[in-house]
């Protein structure tokens, strides 16, 4: 589910202004040519829009082209600057699609054909998909690193990330050079069981089937499936119940599909979609469920292997049970024997096939270090009953080692799993946020509203009418089209306080409905919403590896031989001494000679050691950590960005927006020379900016319309609704009959707009687009404009007819946290900078109002970069805030982008971070999440290198000597197991993090 290419980023305005944004592009895989669309008729072109600044400009090209007869189906992105068109030839010509969008004010420019599309009657070389796979019976990062390894070699494969905390391997390939059956293959090969979970088409449904009775059944659903119309593919798995299907959405929709099945069948076959969540989290129970009866049956047969070695002994009353024999065999080694070589072989045959298989590719886990040091106990103890039994001398046996390693290496992977299952909590509430089903409105033909039904939410489709009642969830993603209501969002966006929701508002999937009743219609169903993203999102980031991660894959890499190696010195070591006499005969009284007494430090030392701890050191932190920033509005892209947040040195503000709320007023509006014969009235002044700015998108520009319609229509206009709700009489339309009419409209960036009314050149902007229009300002608008400016306000100057005619204050005011975060960040060691294309008067008042001492004024939006690379010279870590669009290039050239105030659109491309809600504490909760997830990180590796210096040396009997302590080898099985489920609780603590608050930002200290 990796995030797909082609972001588009569309702003956020606060509120209910939420436009149709695409969060994760997945348009070269909706609308991607294919073969059979070449076969009817259907184009594909792709033009180069110039010209567009935000998202209202890519909605006016899209309608634009959609206007047109003949098109099917056009999506624009801002950062391309491009448009895919797929269309009808017959209807529509390439020409009339560019003449459309230049009528609509952009530059357009049809590119080449070649660059689009793959030659006709042949597949696109270049397409891959992205598949999910389910990995079993990885233990550690030698495991992890052995699958990728073998994963990369294979044909076809272009990239293989494999996660040990998820079980989950992402590998990207080309379906025509490899299946994912060649790919599930080469994993089993490598000695891990591995299954597919789902990939990045959007035309496969897995369905599961009840009364699959035989394989006659399973033909006639086949059957009965491939003639339905739309359907690709069909394949049915018997032995697991479930369906695969691939089928054009553009002819069938899943719950049609499913009805068909039902209605041919005659209700025969009974069939459900499955969620690939669920089946992944069937999936963890499923291994949970093996690991715990492995343990038990282990543990059922160890009890009597080691009450017979160390209990009974001690009990005199069962000492001629202990005599009795069988021939020359004593029955309790043969009883010893007989429960041992259960759990060795057939308990412990999994340690045995993943040593093979791991040895088979010239690589080494911890299954290889169990199985040499569980064989050694079991075949010396072996050897030695029939030692006794051919002699007559008898040797001590060690069957109970072998077995209670098995049981305690067990019990311990148990628990592994278990804790691990943890780790992904945060992923698990996202999914349950979704209901199970949904009340769909059936509308009939003329679009009246005839009946409700009860339908699974997995079957909801695109332009659905949903009833959502008081206290039940919203299903998917659409827009209200009647009724009013709150909705809670916490649980999505973070934001704690209910959303106000009327006719056209946009609503989550997952949400929670407080109040009214709503009818919506439906707009993003599966892995397009919303929830379905920010889960697709987190999954990614705790896919990617951490650099710090590249350590614990190098001492994986090289530990197993190292440890084999010390094992075979502490044998040899002791057995030389032994047999040399350098200690005393005494210390081996216990194991009757000196080779017994080395081999069991021997087998010590294979035991404790532990690979797993190290391996599972960050990622099982990083994958806490990304659920927990979820959770708290803060979406990470990947282990790196949580990385490098944590050294951070500069935070670069944008100013509008940013530190600002981002909602522009005018406050002061005055005239020069009016009543005088030589200059206009205040009314007329109004009308003369406003029509000079009608044509603009910046920001400011709004707020002058804002006002104009204020200043002339306020309380004169009454807005009645219809039965909808919607106004017959929109602001627009009134306050376009008022404007005048602007020619030769132009935008001077970073200055201003320039354009003529009534014959007269207007000019609207700062002090530099007067000046170079050689428009003289007047002393006394000079000063004002100084006041202003002084008071954290920006002044947008007039000139009418190359006369200087007036100016307007505009204030945007700052977010309550600003100030409190700032002086945070310095606390945190962090030097905040401020940069601003606007004035260095107000730039310098808002910083002073918000403490901030570095500034940047009447910077380009070009020049923030260049800011930015200044910064970074000496080393220095620089992390941008601002709102992904127009800061794009800054956010891309920091070391950490963050995006605020990004709302439902999650996959801002440039940011490292996003931040859901249009919060500046959120910039805090991410910069100190970091810092608190690799101080844990920190933790976990000195933990699991101190058990390895520490218990490996205690193992080999380094103190024995002094202290006469020895670790036998169950109990060094027993340190062994426990170590990697300790690094696993460590990183659960992160679960407890709670966000700094506005009261405790200030008393953050320095680390």
């Amino acid at each position: 589910m990796a995030p797909g290419p082609g972001v588009q980023l569309t702003t956020i305005t606060g509120g209910d202004e939420l436009e149709d944004v695409r969060l994760l592009d997945s348009y070269d895989v909706e609308m991607g040519f294919r073969e059979e669309d070449g076969d009817l008729g259907i184009r594909k072109i792709q033009l180069k829009v110039t010209g567009m600044t935000c998202s209202a400009c890519t909605g006016s090209v899209e309608s634009a082209v959609r206007a047109l007869d003949g098109v099917a189906t056009a999506s624009v992105s801002l950062l391309q600057n491009r448009a895919h068109v797929v269309f009808d030839p017959l209807l529509v010509k390439d020409e009339e699609i560019r003449e459309a969008i230049e009528d609509a004010g952009f530059d357009a420019e049809i590119l080449p054909e070649s660059s689009l599309q793959p030659p006709k009657n042949s597949k696109s070389q270049h397409k891959t998909l992205t598949g999910h796979f389910r990995i079993t019976g990885m233990t550690c990062a030698a495991c992890v690193n052995s699958i990728e390894s073998i994963l990369v070699k294979l044909p076809g494969v272009k990239t293989a990330v494999v996660a040990l905390t998820t079980s989950q391997g992402e590998v990207t390939y080309d379906p025509l050079l490899i299946s994912k059956d060649q790919i599930i293959n080469s994993i089993e090969d490598a000695g891990f069981e591995a299954s597919f979970l789902q990939s990045n088409e959007q035309d496969k449904v897995f369905l599961s089937v009840q009364q699959l009775c035989n394989q006659n059944d399973a033909d006639e659903l086949e059957g009965l499936v491939g003639k339905l119309r739309g359907v690709r593919g069909v394949s049915v798995n018997l032995a697991g119940g479930e369906m695969e299907v691939v089928f054009d959405t553009e002819v069938l929709g899943v719950r049609d599909l499913v009805e068909e099945i039902e209605r041919e069948s005659n209700g025969r076959f009974n069939v459900r979609v499955q969620n690939p969540y669920t089946r992944s989290a069937s999936s963890d129970a499923l291994e949970a469920s093996r690991m715990l009866r492995l343990f038990l049956s282990s543990l059922f047969l160890s009890i009597p292997v080691f009450f017979i070695r160390m209990v009974a002994p001690k009990l005199p009353f069962l000492h001629p049970l202990l005599a009795l024999r069988l021939g020359p065999f004593l029955l309790t080694d043969l009883t010893k024997w007989l429960l041992a070589t259960l759990i060795q072989f057939v308990v412990g045959k999994r340690f045995y096939l993943a040593a093979y298989r791991a040895l088979k590719h010239r690589s080494t886990n911890m299954d290889v270090l169990v199985v040499l040091g569980t064989s050694a106990s079991y075949f010396y103890s072996a050897g030695a009953v029939v030692y006794a039994a051919l002699t007559g001398y008898k040797t001590p046996v060690y069957f109970e080692t072998s077995a209670m390693i098995i049981t305690f290496v067990l019990f311990g992977k148990y628990l592994e799993v278990v804790a691990k299952g943890r780790t992904s909590d945060a992923i698990k509430k996202l999914i349950e946020l979704v209901p199970a089903t949904a009340l769909l409105v059936v509308v009939d033909e003329e679009g009246k509203y005839t009946k409700e039904r009860e339908i699974d939410a997995l079957l909801i489709q695109p332009n659905d009418i949903l009833k959502v009642i008081p206290g039940t969830k919203v299903p998917s993603d659409g827009v209200i089209v009647r009724g009013t209501s709150h909705v809670d969002e916490s649980m999505v966006t973070g934001e704690s306080a209910p959303v106000l929701k009327d006719v056209s508002s946009v609503v989550i999937g997952g949400t929670m409905n407080l109040h009214g009743v709503l009818h919506m219609r439906v707009t993003k169903v599966g892995g397009d919403t919303v929830l379905s993203q920010i889960i697709s999102l987190v999954e990614t980031a705790q896919m990617s590896k951490a650099p710090i991660q590249k350590f614990a894959d190098y001492v994986a890499s090289i530990f197993v031989p190292i440890v084999i190696t010390m094992s075979l010195i502490t044998f040899f070591s002791w057995f030389i001494c032994g047999s040399l006499g350098a200690y005393p005969t005494s210390w081996a009284s216990e194991s009757k000679n000196c080779f017994v007494f080395s081999l069991m430090f021997s087998i010590s030392v294979v035991v404790i050691a532990c690979p797993c701890a190290l391996g599972l050191a960050t990622p099982t932190a990083v994958m806490v950590a990304t659920g927990v920033g979820a959770a708290h509005g803060v979406l990470v892209k990947g282990g790196d960005a949580l990385e490098r947040a944590q050294d951070v040195d500069y935070v670069i503000f944008d100013k509008t927006g940013t530190l600002t709320q981002g909602k522009a007023m005018v406050t002061t509006a005055k005239v020069w020379g009016a009543g005088s014969g030589m200059g206009m009235e205040l009314e007329e002044f109004v009308r003369v900016v406003a029509s000079a700015e009608a044509s603009s998108e910046h920001p400011l520009a709004r707020a002058i319309m804002d006002y104009a319609f204020h200043f002339r229509f306020f309380g004169k206009v009454e807005t009645a609704k219809d039965k909808d709700g919607a106004k017959n009489t929109k602001k627009e339309e009134i306050l376009s009959e008022w404007l005048l009419e602007a020619s030769d409209f132009s935008a001077v960036p970073g200055k201003g707009v320039r354009c003529s009314i009534n014959g007269n050149i207007v000019l609207v902007g700062n002090r530099s687009l007067l000046l170079e229009n050689r428009v003289t300002i007047p002393q006394e608008a000079e000063d004002f404009l100084v006041e202003l400016e002084e008071n954290a306000k920006t002044g947008i100057l007039v000139a009418y007819g190359g006369n200087f005619a007036g100016l307007m204050g505009v204030t945007d005011p700052l977010k309550r946290e600003a100030a409190v975060v700032v002086e945070g960040l310095i606390k945190m060691g962090i030097k905040p900078v401020m940069v601003t294309g606007d004035n260095w008067r107000t730039a310098r008042a808002v910083a002073k109002e918000v403490g901030i001492e570095d500034v940047r004024a009447e910077v380009m939006p070009a020049g923030k970069a260049e800011v930015i690379k200044a910064l970074q010279k000496d080393g220095s870590k620089v992390a941008m805030v601002g709102d992904g669009i127009n800061d794009s290039p800054a956010l891309a050239a920091a070391d950490i982008g963050m995006a605020i105030g990004a709302g439902t659109d999650i996959a801002v491309e440039a940011a490292d971070y996003v931040l859901v809600r249009n919060n500046l504490e959120d910039v805090i909760t991410a910069i100190d999440l970091s810092r608190k997830t690799f101080t844990r990180i920190r933790w976990n590796y000195f933990f699991a290198m101190a058990y390895n210096v520490v218990a490996i040396p205690v193992a080999a009997g380094v103190f024995f000597p002094f202290t006469g302590l020895r670790m036998p080898p169950w109990l060094a099985g027993a340190c062994m197991a426990f170590s990697s489920v300790t690094v696993v609780c460590s990183s659960l603590l992160l679960r407890r993090y709670r966000k700094p608050r506005l009261t405790t930002i200030l008393q953050i200290t320095v680390e």
